[in-house]
């Protein structure tokens, strides 16, 4: 089996010497059954999937009679867990029972805990890890491998900065190498089987269809949605609106759908791993928002599918905010506490990270202009430093008394 490296492997290799039972969750095809058949390869043991209709039967009517034939090697890897409503009552028992004799790595689907709810029955007895699209550094690892020492030196100047203020020292070369590498992820995305196909339409058809399943098998089959049509309305029209803010009276009103429904759906487009929500950051002015969010998607090449747009960058309309839902995500695997920053009267900053002694304001920018909302929150909040993503500039200057260092988009 050919096999493409993931970053989660190595987070996995100390979680495998423990008792607890391993469950990866993330959206459909991310790869998470071929990271189980690959480490089933690498460490022996016994795989099976639940979407097995016979496998799966025998799971739930005799778990005990299932280990006898499964379990006698250390390693149990459980597939699509998401099609047995009882796998975390099993789980519970399997690992009651036989927990020091059997390691069990389970799988699911983004619609796992909607409809399972497999937490509540293994509370100390589970570790649990997501498998996203490819980000970045990956993307660059299946693709232009050679340039991977060079993009951690500067994902780790980003950071030092960020988290020390250490100044960076290292100069971007290969612009044009990594400017194309960051528009190829950001117009087709990191889903596993699209970064492998080299032809453009066909990549386009595979986006479609990922959209087409999610929809038809996590959505209606499994979750039971059956105004598809409302559904896949709102996720065009948050497709549409990526970046911005969402104003659910608005939705309501245009969707025409109740507010319990809307809230509902946008609940499962999170914990299903296709938008994110990014909450404001507000401390004491009275203009500051307080309750709206943001909304941003997890993969850009789905986001684009659904619009149905795959134009290169320099004819976007949406450019700008292409590159800020693509730091977004880059920024998110390194940092916990991400806000944006709104005012009544318009003022704003694309992103605040939350750190242990302060807080950091980061602009996304593809052009050279400093935004009067960005200048306006170093002067209120008083910030040490500070990050812009430009897309021309690579330099440190003195705003007030903040130190800014404008790094280019692929630094992160």
């Amino acid at each position: 089996m050919d096999y493409y490296p993931r970053k989660i492997e190595k987070k996995l290799e100390f979680w495998l010497k423990r008792n607890e039972i391993i469950i990866i969750k993330g959206a459909r095809q991310t790869g998470k059954t071929t990271l189980l058949k690959h480490l089933k390869e690498v460490y022996g043991g016994n795989y099976v999937t639940l979407e097995d209709e016979e496998i799966k039967k025998a799971l739930e009517k005799e778990p005990k009679e299932f280990v006898k034939r499964f379990g006698e090697k250390e390693i149990l890897f459980i597939d699509e867990a998401q099609y047995l409503g009882e796998i975390g009552r099993i789980l519970k028992l399997l690992f009651d029972l036989y927990g020091e004799k059997i390691k069990i790595v389970v799988t699911g689907s983004g619609s796992f805990d909607i409809k399972v709810e497999i937490g509540k029955h293994l509370v100390g007895r589970a570790i649990y890890f997501e498998l996203f699209p490819l980000d970045f550094e990956e993307f660059l690892l299946w693709k232009k491998g050679d340039l991977i020492p060079i993009f951690l030196d500067y994902k780790n100047q980003v950071i030092d900065y960020i988290l020390k203020g250490v100044e960076p020292e290292i100069k971007p070369i290969f612009e044009k190498e990594f400017i194309n590498s960051i528009e190829e992820y950001i117009l087709f995305g990191g889903f596993p089987a699209i970064v492998k196909e080299e032809n453009i339409e066909v990549k386009k058809e595979l986006l479609k269809n990922l959209v087409r399943t999610y929809i038809e098998k996590d959505i209606f089959f499994f979750l039971g949605i059956r105004h598809i049509e409302k559904f896949r309305n709102l996720i065009e029209y948050l497709a549409t609106n990526t970046g911005s803010l969402l104003n659910l009276s608005n939705i309501v009103s245009d969707l025409k759908i109740d507010f319990r429904t809307l809230e509902f759906y946008l609940n499962i487009l999170a914990n299903t791993y296709i938008i994110t929500l990014l909450n404001p950051f507000h401390k004491n002015l009275s203009t500051e928002l307080k309750k709206s969010k943001k909304v941003y998607f997890t993969d850009l090449g789905l986001r684009n599918s659904i619009i149905g747009d795959f134009n290169f960058l320099e004819r976007r309309i949406d450019k700008g905010f292409l590159y800020e839902n693509f730091i977004l995500n880059e920024i998110k695997k390194s940092f916990e506490k991400i806000k944006y920053w709104r005012t009544t009267g318009k003022s704003e900053v694309d992103f605040i990270i939350e750190i242990e002694k302060g807080i950091i304001p980061v602009e996304v920018k593809t052009e050279t202009k400093i935004k009067r909302g960005f200048m306006n929150f170093l002067k209120n909040y008083n910030v040490g430093r500070a990050v812009v993503f430009d897309s021309k500039e690579f330099k440190s200057e003195k705003i007030g008394d903040t130190q800014v260092i404008f790094f280019p988009h692929f630094f992160i």
